[in-house]
């Protein structure tokens, strides 16, 4: 089945706006209000937030950042950061993150693999500076702020006296915006490049928002490098705020719901369950609250109707990928009609992307069959940056081939099965862990847990899961391997349970499946 065929429509170099221009320009409406609350509590207004950024754009212009640059940045969640990624856009540079988590040597790989022009450091990494620098040879590194001796000028001090005006800079829609890197801790991950003009075509996408509302208040909670930082730049577009946390922390969470009035919060499904788990929730004022985005990562049905009934109808299931931007959307409406049991779909395709579920030689399936979930749309990326040879491997004719199982119903909403390299392929069949996670948190004795294939001596590969108990809890191997095959068949019992205090996350928040697999691949067919 193919979903919503399009014809794409140009737009000229004259004609075009970039995604930091827009967002800068639709924030002068109004100088004296809020932009951005720092964690710190500081709340910056418009008219500083923009000058800030302007200047900091001529700073980076007068010492020789232009078109085809690339500004790196060791930043974490900050005003500064925030800043700077639009005037790195201004002056024409591609941005690059340097995310939080990854071992220094991958970060110093990246730094000389993207041809860093400016590498600027926030106060949120200074500590990691003094093992990067000795490994990296770039023209110029640079600090967002007073910094300890040794790391860098402080750029913002020396542009303090630029212009506080737009620059006079031509960006065209085909011009480099960003290299998003893939995750992973070790070797140097896929960096995928982003143009310009679809990055700003989608400003405008309706996520959910009711017309006539008053602007949104975003939390972010998480990495502005990534999705929380996307629907940063959505809500100053459209006339809204956005409240800064370092980190996520539930407790924190909750109380900045309360205390700022939050309407909008992305969240990936494991840091939703620790709001959900967290022993506030129930007494914390969540009226505010219009849009609280999830996906990223596989979800528990049982655990999102959870979170309806804590939160009200404000759920919002966004699937995309780095590769794809956004791919489908599920609305709070839409929600409510899959009733109180059975999988979740991650929504409808949104109206400019094209989906296509297709088995391995290329062909369409029908409605109701699983496949590879095949994407087309303008928002594709550029490729994967100085590795053609990894872009042909997943973008062929104009589709990209995202390497999701899913299937769409007769009403057009696409499921997810899981993804092609999480399959576990054992003796007599295909496990696909999302699904046996799914039923497992429908035990009563389970409060969270997560599926993986660990391969034997021989290469066979075998159903293990790592559990968080709920409280008072203990289960067996035996109890959960009688349960799951109870209820789905005996292929898909688990072969060792291990009980863990939590499921370690990704830096970007997501299930650490790796860590976990390579943390239990001694143990076999044994249980914890």
């Amino acid at each position: 089945m193919v979903a919503n065929r399009k014809e794409e429509v140009a737009i000229s170099d004259s004609e075009f706006v970039s995604a930091p221009a827009l967002i800068l320009r639709s924030l002068t409406a109004g100088p004296e209000r809020r932009a951005v609350t720092t964690a710190d509590g500081v709340e910056i207004t418009v008219g500083d937030f923009t000058a800030a950024t302007y200047r900091l754009a001529h700073e980076l212009i007068a010492r020789g950042v232009a078109r085809g640059a690339t500004v790196t940045l060791l930043t974490g969640n900050t005003a500064e950061a925030l800043s700077a990624r639009y005037a790195a856009g201004l002056a024409g540079a591609r941005v690059v993150n340097l995310y939080d988590g990854m071992s220094t040597p991958v970060l110093a790989e990246i730094v000389a693999s993207v041809d860093t022009t400016v590498l600027l450091v926030d106060a949120e990494r200074y500590a990691d500076a003094p093992e990067l620098l000795p490994l990296i040879d770039v023209p110029s590194v640079l600090t967002l702020g007073p910094a300890p001796q040794g790391i860098g000028e402080n750029v913002i001090a020396a542009g303090a006296r630029r212009p506080a005006q737009e620059p006079a800079v031509r960006i065209g829609p085909d011009d480099d915006l960003s290299i998003r890197h893939t995750g992973g801790t070790t070797g140097i991950p896929k960096g995928i490049l982003s143009l310009h003009g679809p990055y700003s075509a989608n400003l405008d996408t309706p996520l959910a928002g009711r017309p006539g509302e008053d602007p949104p208040r975003l939390l972010a909670a998480t990495s502005l490098a990534h999705l929380a930082g996307v629907l940063t730049d959505m809500v100053l577009q459209h006339g809204g705020s956005v409240v800064i946390q370092r980190s996520f922390d539930p407790g924190k969470v909750l109380a900045a719901i309360e205390r700022e009035r939050i309407t909008d919060l992305w969240l990936l499904p494991p840091l939703l369950y620790q709001l959900l788990d967290h022993p506030a929730v129930g007494r914390t004022d969540l009226s505010s609250l219009r849009r609280v985005y999830y996906g990223g990562c596989a979800c528990s049905p049982t655990r999102v109707r959870e979170a309806i009934k804590v939160f009200g109808p404000v759920l919002v299931s966004l699937y995309g990928m780095s590769e794809a931007q956004k791919i489908a959307v599920l609305t709070p409406p839409e929600h409510a009609r899959f009733g109180d049991d059975g999988p979740l779909p991650v929504g409808r395709p949104f109206p400019d992307v094209e989906v296509a579920i297709r088995c391995a030689d290329g062909t369409d399936l029908p409605t109701g069959e699983q496949g590879e979930v095949h994407v087309r749309s303008a928002d594709l990326m550029a490729g994967y940056w100085k590795r053609p040879d990894l872009t042909a491997e997943v973008m062929r004719d104009g589709w990209l081939h995202t390497g999701d199982i899913g299937y769409f119903d007769t009403d057009g909403y696409l499921y997810l099965a899981d993804r092609v390299k999480d399959l576990i392929i054992v003796v007599g069949g295909h496990v696909y862990p999302t699904e046996v996670e799914e039923l497992l948190l429908t035990h009563p004795a389970i409060a969270q847990c997560a599926v993986f294939g660990v391969r034997d001596a021989q290469q066979a590969e075998h159903v293990h899961v790592a559990i968080v108990p709920a409280p008072g809890q203990e289960p067996r191997l035996d109890e959960v391997r009688a349960f799951v095959t109870a209820k789905k068949g005996r292929i898909y019992a688990p072969e060792a349970v291990h009980l863990v205090d939590a499921i370690p996350l990704t830096a970007v928040g997501k299930p650490d499946k790796k860590r976990l697999r390579e943390a239990f691949a001694d143990a076999q067919a044994g249980g914890a």
